[in-house]
């Protein structure tokens, strides 16, 4: 098949249907494959392309300008792993603009260039997004060559092979490979990142299925020592550690592969009596390990505007959410209350066991978008380590 290519193109995303978008290359040069979908943020590009919930998936921005405060050192989100455990590529309508900000030391495109994420400018993003509301997040390729030289037909292909998020546990890569202590707490203007305190109040274990640095800062600004160990440590492990309560962290993946180790000891950790708290991925694994189950969705939660409802309280909250799994709310069994609900479509947002010290949220708490209005639930689960104590 002959696929004419407009003059001027150094970069095309390949859906796995035979459409091929065309642009501008941005970034590394390459070609990668990937889930497609949308983000709704206006902000915070850099914590998004370096979440390691994005790992395996191509993020398009339906913001058009992106880039005007550049990227830093701190604002990395990512914990641990290479770059290829973040966000594989990136869709813009409009070429990244300089940056413009005090904080920045280097330009978007060149940024993506070292962490070999591949980017693509100059795409109608309106009419991707709806394509991605209609038919589902697709598999693509995404491909940058500066002298527009591309096998299309190939990409289709490879596009069309990719087995997708379904059945992959992408957790395993994305975790650290030994247990750390993390001692940083949340920015502030002037101050920048707070030291943790010299007598921290509570002993915190973090699973790490692909951790942001966000929820660390957050931990121990609360007053928590945090120890970070990998995915796959077991629940006697954690819990020769004694902690005062463990988090189950995001990550990527399909929640029911990763499940497959993690759940079992998910389980012994529930039974232990000691407070757990579940954030995204580690949100939807407890779930599975409470009985529910988890389904995939069509086009997923990605964005920094999503209003999600606290039913113990009757507050709405602006929060951040980056998921394309969900907990199918009809199968949670008698013991677990639902705590959470998206205000978008209805979704299962959050949930709590009636008789033990746990619970969970779908969103990111972590995150600014409301700028703070879940950073209580850091204060929450604080307040179940008081009490257990």
């Amino acid at each position: 098949m002959t696929r004419d290519l407009l003059p001027g193109v150094t970069g095309v995303l390949a859906l796995a249907d035979g459409t091929i978008l065309q642009g501008v290359g941005v970034g590394a040069v390459g070609e990668a494959v990937g889930e497609v979908c949308f983000n709704t943020a206006m902000t915070g590009y850099q914590e998004i392309l370096t979440d390691p919930s994005y790992m395996a998936q191509i993020v398009a921005f339906t913001f058009p300008h992106v880039g005007n405060v550049g990227t830093n050192l701190e604002d990395l989100e990512q914990v641990a792993g290479a770059a290829e455990t973040s966000a594989r590529g990136a869709i813009f309508r409009d070429l990244p603009t300089p940056p413009a900000n005090w904080r920045a030391d280097a330009d978007l495109p060149a940024w993506m260039a070292r962490r070999g994420v591949i980017g693509l400018a100059g795409v109608d993003t309106r009419a991707l997004t709806r394509t991605i509301r209609e038919k589902g997040m697709p598999h693509a390729v995404i491909a940058h060559s500066p002298e527009g030289k591309f096998d299309l037909d190939a990409l289709v292909a490879k596009a069309k092979a990719w087995s997708g998020l379904e059945g992959l546990d992408l957790a395993k890569d994305a975790s650290c490979l030994q247990p750390f202590v993390y001692g940083e707490g949340l920015w502030s203007w002037e101050e920048g990142y707070a030291k943790p305190a010299a007598t921290p109040k509570y002993e915190v274990v973090v699973v790490d299925y692909g951790v942001k640095r966000n929820i660390l800062r957050a931990l121990t600004s609360v007053g928590a020592r945090v120890t970070v160990v990998p995915a796959k440590t077991t629940a006697e492990e954690i819990l020769a550690r004694d902690p005062d309560g463990v988090l189950l962290s995001n990550g990527p993946g399909d929640p029911a592969a990763t499940g497959e180790y993690a759940v079992p000891e998910i389980k012994k950790l529930v039974d232990s009596g000691k407070p757990v708290f579940g954030i995204c991925l580690g949100h939807q694994m407890l779930a599975l390990a409470l009985g529910a189950t988890t389904v995939k969705m069509d086009q997923g939660h990605h964005g920094a505007n999503h209003p999600v409802k606290d039913l113990t309280t009757g507050k709405v909250e602006i929060v951040s959410m980056n998921h394309g799994f969900t907990v199918d709310r009809d199968t949670l069994p008698g013991p677990v209350t639902e705590t959470h609900v998206s205000l978008f479509d209805g979704t299962n947002a959050g949930l709590a066991l009636k008789d033990r010290p746990v619970f969970s949220i779908q969103h990111h708490p972590e995150a600014s978008p409301g700028p703070t209005d879940s950073l209580y639930l850091f204060e929450r689960f604080a307040a179940l380590m008081d009490k257990a104590k």
